[in-house]
């Protein structure tokens, strides 16, 4: 790597000598224009307005309006006379905590290599920063402008930030939250569901630039005198939704969430409550219904042994009153005890009564 700047980083009465580097570079392919009949490649002319006549590079100054609208030419020499172009200094003017500045403001990124014989100061900084969990807030020159910048420790190395000016930033005032849609709370649950079961560490090196893959697959089987997407491939990747809304968006992040492998069954009770679907409020219906009727059984079933005792009761009071109708009120007893274990056979709960019985005949 070639350095683009040099100097010093001051900040109180420590100076550390750096040199500045890109730290990003472009890997896109970039196009030429070309004549489309035979490939020959175009070029443009530097003409003058007035006349159309071509001027050459050397000839050709830089000019700026001023506020009266008329074009003032400055040279390269006037340009480097300007006092922000004399000092070679980056500047820290305040240590910032790290969550104060929005990642919106980053711009470009540069690394700072230790320019002296020994990197010490440059070693202390890096540590101090690190440590602290501070941003460094800096002003320097490089390239016509002066520049914000934030000075923090990127892979052990003290990366330079480019920020951009308050100015820079547009305001987010957009016309699609004007009006704010509600959610309901289990939606708002299930998001998360669904963002918890994404959840994974950064990993930039498994992601692709598939546009930039597939264009240097279409360039090769282009020059091959191929193709390299076929009609149906092609048909495949246009095939999408577009902006189409969802209408259930609780469905559609419940599915989601079984899709990746977690459980949403947590928050279906949640959504039973406060759909208005009819469907939802049909089936609390019935099964509140079912839940009341259970309870009217039960109480069917502790009063069935009362009946049964006094049955037994009777039976016992004509067996002792009349001995010669003992065959007729045997029967009818055998009767009622057949229909009382039937009764028992239905109700569990009457099979612990029929247990006490015995008893109460001993006695």
């Amino acid at each position: 790597m070639r350095s683009i700047w040099k100097g010093e980083v001051s900040f109180g009465l420590v100076n550390v000598p750096v040199k500045v580097y890109s730290a990003t570079e472009d890997h896109d392919l970039h196009a030429r224009q070309v004549d489309k009949k035979d490939g020959v490649r175009i070029r443009y002319k530097k003409v003058r307005d007035d006349n159309g006549e071509e001027v050459e590079f050397s000839d050709i100054a830089k000019a700026y309006e001023s506020e009266d609208g008329e074009m003032v030419i400055l040279t390269k020499e006037d340009l480097a006379s300007l006092p922000v172009e004399q000092s070679h200094e980056i500047e820290v003017t305040e240590f910032v905590p790290a969550d104060q500045v929005d990642p919106v403001a980053f711009d470009s990124a540069y690394f700072l290599e230790p320019a002296s014989r020994s990197n010490r100061a440059y070693v202390l900084m890096r540590e101090a920063l690190e440590s602290t969990d501070r941003l460094a807030i800096c002003t320097f020159t490089l390239r016509n402008r002066t520049r914000l910048c934030a000075l923090r420790v990127y892979k052990d190395v003290l990366m330079l930030q480019t920020l951009l000016w308050p100015d820079e930033i547009r305001p987010a005032i957009l016309e699609g939250l004007d009006k704010e849609a509600k959610v309901r709370p289990q939606e708002v649950k299930m998001a998360a569901s669904l963002i918890e079961t994404m959840a994974a560490d950064f990993e930039p090196e498994k992601y692709e630039d598939d546009y930039q893959l597939q264009l240097k697959e279409l360039i090769e089987a282009k020059a091959a005198g191929g193709e390299a997407f076929t009609v149906e491939e092609r048909e495949e990747a246009s095939d999408d939704d577009g902006d189409d809304e969802v209408a259930d968006l609780l469905a559609a992040l419940r599915a989601s969430v079984k899709d990746r492998g977690g459980d949403a069954a947590d928050e279906s009770d949640d959504d039973d409550e406060d759909s208005g679907s009819g469907k939802k409020s049909s089936a609390e219906k019935s099964s509140s219904s079912s839940a009341k009727k259970t309870p009217a059984k039960k109480t069917a079933a502790k009063k069935a042994p009362a009946k049964k005792a006094a049955a037994r009761k009777s039976t016992a009071k004509k067996s002792t009153s009349s001995k010669s109708d003992s065959g007729s009120s045997g029967s009818s007893t055998a009767k009622k005890s057949t229909a009382s274990k039937s009764t028992a056979k239905k109700a569990p709960a009457k099979k612990s009564t029929a247990r006490k019985a015995p008893a109460k005949k001993s006695a």
